[in-house]
């Protein structure tokens, strides 16, 4: 499944590099992050040099869902010569972090723990991402590529309805601390819309990293007052755990489908080897064919069963490949697909409880995603989280910087759900130095004529929304179509079909109840999908925003 033969290699990789786009597309969840970008290609940046810009703008505007104090994989493809690789920026468990930090005295996992404050931070990653970025892949001097962040942190940007209701709903958390609730909070009241949120101590940590480079974050002032109040406040971070953080190249998943060449996130995300495994299940039937003859229901229906398998697959195999064997290559085989896929019955759902595995039954949509193309035909395709709205709620005093809440997606206890509900085992237990799963699955799609690169923020549910994207893609619509796309999910455990309102019709609904399905629906939409598109015949480019969101923002220049 990884290894694709030496003649479909050689001709997707010059069939990228001969030709270029007419245009540079970039879409994000903030018009300030996507200007951000295009004046760094302005500026005579490629899309590595974007991809700095926006990643740190987001983390001054939308730190509901980014940031400096988070992490993020950048899914890259070079024109030159070719070469894809995914940037891990995954945020790793602290040296004195240990599997039962978050038990209380019953061997109960205490929620407020793991999820608030700084004992729920791991190292942030983001930052080393950057700086990787500008000296391996970038053109242009890191200073250069941070400065769009730095103006909207030291000048302010107009709240907006979005993260207003995130600071609503997080206030008694973000209230426990004064450096958070001075900068959520200006004359002790949530901000208004329109109304300017302006980080000064924000500005002056960007500005030591574009001084500086990494050590401007993970040495020197700004990391000795990051450890000086998270030990204040409860955590256990020190300043060797900032000073060893290091930045790591993975190579990609890469799968066929119909003619496809997908190219997707690596360990410890477990995006790629999920959408590799479904894709493979799925393959076997003609779900264009399905559609177009009108038979959505037998359509959703085989392909939550094969949701529901990649996930319990995600449950008990995956986890950091640096501290556990995962067996990428017969997840990722057409041989074990096949095997999950003689368990389907086309017209039955199989309840999860009767596949093996873990079967305890457990009791957001706060990241963000950009994709962009430039003219030379870089591609970058990134995903960016602080886990949970506002994160830990946290802010380091002194630094500006909001601390991320990533602990709680490692497995607190075997088969324990955690924020999104997904379970894990030992393989994604907490152990030092170990980088906790993720969902993020940045992809790119390359075929003889056309480009994709989309992604998505949503929790347990990103891997399902990029499905469908692809799916979409597959079946021959455009980027503002995959993004538009109804989205529905299953996770195999709890042992639901969840589908966003009003994404299917009582008629479907009822048919896939039939079929032994329980359907929920969501009180409202999740996601918030960028994606952009090549068409290299044509030159063309194009690109499209969620429109679940107001703030997203696709422009091509």
């Amino acid at each position: 499944m990884r290894i694709l033969s030496l003649a479909l290699w050689v001709l997707l990789s010059f069939s990228v590099a001969a030709e270029a786009p007419q245009k540079a597309a970039i879409a994000s969840a903030h018009p300030m992050a996507t200007a951000a970008g295009h004046k760094i290609l302005s500026q005579g940046g490629n899309a590595f040099d974007a991809a700095i810009a926006v990643s740190s703008t987001l983390a001054v505007v939308e730190q509901q869902s980014s940031g400096i104090g988070g992490g993020a994989f950048w899914l890259l493809h070079r024109a030159k010569d070719g070469k894809n690789i995914m940037i891990d920026g995954r945020e790793e468990a602290p040296a004195a972090a240990y599997a039962d930090m978050y038990l209380d005295e019953n061997g109960d996992v205490n929620r407020d723990l793991a999820l608030y404050g700084p004992l729920a931070a791991a190292i942030p990653g983001e930052i080393a991402g950057f700086e990787h970025l500008a000296k391996y892949y970038g053109k242009l001097p890191l200073s250069v590529s941070l400065q769009p962040a730095i103006e909207a942190a030291e000048k302010g940007f107009p709240a907006y309805p979005r993260i207003i209701k995130t600071i609503e709903r997080k206030a008694k958390v973000l209230k426990r601390y004064p450096a958070s609730a001075a900068i959520y909070f200006p004359d002790g009241e949530v901000p208004k819309e329109g109304e300017l949120i302006i980080q000064k101590d924000l500005a002056k940590t960007l500005k030591a990293v574009a001084k500086h480079g990494k050590a401007g974050f993970y040495e020197g002032k700004v990391a000795k007052k990051m450890v000086k109040a998270v030990q204040k406040h409860g955590g256990i971070w020190t300043l060797d755990d900032l000073k060893n953080y290091t930045v790591k190249e993975r190579e990609p998943i890469t799968t066929n489908y119909r003619g496809h060449q997908l190219v997707t996130a690596a360990p410890p995300s477990s995006g790629g080897i999920a959408i590799a495994t479904i894709l493979n299940i799925l393959s076997a039937w003609d779900l264009t064919a399905l559609k177009n003859d009108g038979n959505s229901p037998k359509r959703i229906h085989l392909i939550t069963e094969a949701m529901r398998r990649a996930y319990r697959d995600r449950s008990i195999y995956l986890g950091d490949t640096d501290f556990v064997e995962v067996p990428i290559q017969l997840l990722t085989h057409p041989y074990y697909a096949a095997g999950l896929r003689a368990g389907i019955n086309p017209t039955k759902a199989m309840p999860s409880e009767l596949l093996p595995g873990i079967n305890d039954n457990p009791k957001g949509e706060d990241t963000t995603h950009f994709s962009i193309i430039d003219t030379e035909g870089n591609l970058v395709s990134a995903t960016l989280t602080v886990n949970t709205g506002l994160a830990s709620g946290f802010i380091a005093d002194g630094t500006g910087v909001l601390l991320n809440n990533e602990m709680d997606d490692f497995s607190a206890k075997p088969g324990e759900p955690n924020a999104f509900g997904l379970i894990g085992d030992d393989a994604n237990k907490i152990e030092p130095g170990k980088r906790p799963l993720s969902s993020m699955s940045p992809t790119f799609v390359f075929s003889e004529d056309k480009v994709a690169v989309l992604g998505t923020p949503g929790g347990s549910r990103i891997i399902t929304m990029v499905l469908l994207g692809l799916l979409d893609y597959f079946d021959g619509n455009d980027v503002h179509s995959w993004v538009n796309k109804p989205r529905y999910h299953h996770q195999y455990l709890p042992d639901k079909l969840y589908i966003e309102k009003g994404a299917f019709d009582a008629a479907t609904i009822e048919a896939l109840k039939a079929k032994g399905h329980e359907v929920v629906e969501h009180r409202g939409h999740w996601g918030n999908m960028h994606a952009v598109s090549w068409n290299k015949k044509t030159g063309e480019v194009d690109a499209a925003s969620d429109p679940r969101t107001t703030t997203g923002s696709a422009t091509v220049k």
